[in-house]
């Protein structure tokens, strides 16, 4: 055990891959790291002493032996070569780091949030970004360099964290212009709270979750809307894809497509505060309405899943025909009339898929007319 501590304290921390290693006697000037293969220099003063000073001394590194630098870079230049890169949806530079002027007509914000490592762990958002994603590429003409998105598989930078997400909003709109084309996409928990400002009809404010809103808090529907609906200018359309609880009125539009009566209702606030936008318009697609509450953990992107699915196989459709079909798919689903897609939704969607979709937005349009599109 003596003899352990003695080797211990004897040894050395490698300068780069932090291995230690210890000198096979007392004379070796330098030390070859077993774990990375570099030379270090050891300090040779009073090594074998017993005083803390002078072990502190023997575990000094005076850096790479200078004759070596040579196999440092080429050391350097082959571990970053075969070393594993995080893969990132966003193109560098970062698009929140772009000037207005270069950012593209067509801009969307995409988050997806998983909670890894928490009890309300989800499964399946990280990739309802990506299938979104290819789609806006794809089908709408979206360019990689004007797509944001936030997600845990991403760097720090663009977690979705409340301060990002925010961040990121902010970014979708700032300094918008007639003819632009956005995207706002959340797949991800969603909750509800009390309203006490006056301007919700059911009384409750619906809000988005960020991955650290145990700590952060959530984003309120208040916030959205003055966020990234106020701002919009005449010719500006935006869109907000929303698959999370209470997503009904997530962006607190001020009209409400029924499906049953094909009518527009009004969801104007009691207390008369403004909720409109500044000329564009604003269009929200969410999984279901405000009153309606299901564990995430067994319906994970089932709007997300068969939003997408309906556009790829049916390009030119109408709102309507889109609300149609994502509410057919469900029904067909729910009365196993579709074999293929209820062995798929029964399986990992718990037998049962309850929500509805629900089309709110910031004008009334002829959703029978009007093409869906991004």
């Amino acid at each position: 055990m003596q003899h352990a501590l003695m080797e211990m304290s004897r040894s050395i921390q490698c300068y780069y891959c932090r291995q230690r290693v210890s000198p096979r006697n007392s004379n070796e000037r330098l030390v070859v790291c077993p774990g990375c293969n570099l030379e270090i220099k050891v300090e040779r003063s009073n090594i074998f002493d017993n005083s803390s000073t002078a072990n502190e001394a023997y575990g000094q590194v005076k850096g790479f032996c200078p004759t070596k630098s040579l196999q440092y870079m080429n050391f350097m230049r082959k571990r970053t070569e075969t070393s594993p890169k995080r893969t990132s949806l966003n193109s560098k530079p970062s698009p929140l780091q772009r000037s207005p002027p270069t950012r593209p007509k067509k801009r969307a914000v995409l988050c997806g949030v998983s909670y890894k490592e928490t009890k309300y762990k989800l499964k399946g958002t990280i990739n309802d970004v990506k299938n979104m994603r290819d789609l806006l590429i794809t089908k709408f003409g979206y360019q990689s360099e004007g797509i944001l998105v936030l997600t845990e598989d991403e760097e720090e930078e663009h977690h979705p964290t409340k301060k990002n997400i925010e961040k990121a909003l902010k970014w979708l709109v700032k300094d918008c212009e007639k003819g632009e084309s956005l995207v706002f996409y959340f797949s991800g928990h969603g909750l509800r709270q009390p309203d006490f400002n006056g301007d919700e009809i059911d009384g409750f404010d619906e809000t988005i979750c960020p991955v650290d809103f145990m700590k952060e808090g959530m984003i309120l529907d208040n916030y959205i809307n003055t966020t990234i609906v106020k701002p919009l200018i005449q010719g500006v359309t935006l869109h907000a894809i929303v698959d999370a609880c209470h997503s009904g009125t997530i962006l607190d539009l001020v009209y409400i497509y029924n499906r049953k009566t094909r009518k527009w209702e009004e969801n104007i606030p009691p207390s008369g505060v403004n909720k409109a936008t500044n000329g564009g318009l604003a269009i929200s697609l969410s999984a279901c309405e405000d009153d309606q509450a299901f564990t995430r953990k067994t319906m994970n992107g089932v709007l997300t899943f068969i939003l997408i699915d309906i556009v790829k196989k049916y390009p030119g459709l109408t709102y309507e025909d889109l609300l149609d079909l994502i509410q057919e798919t469900i029904d067909e689903v729910n009365s196993s009339r579709c074999l293929i897609s209820s062995n798929f939704f029964k399986k990992f969607f718990n037998n049962r898929i309850t929500q509805r979709v629900q089309l709110s937005s910031s004008e009334i349009f002829n959703v029978s007319k009007r093409t869906f599109r991004l």
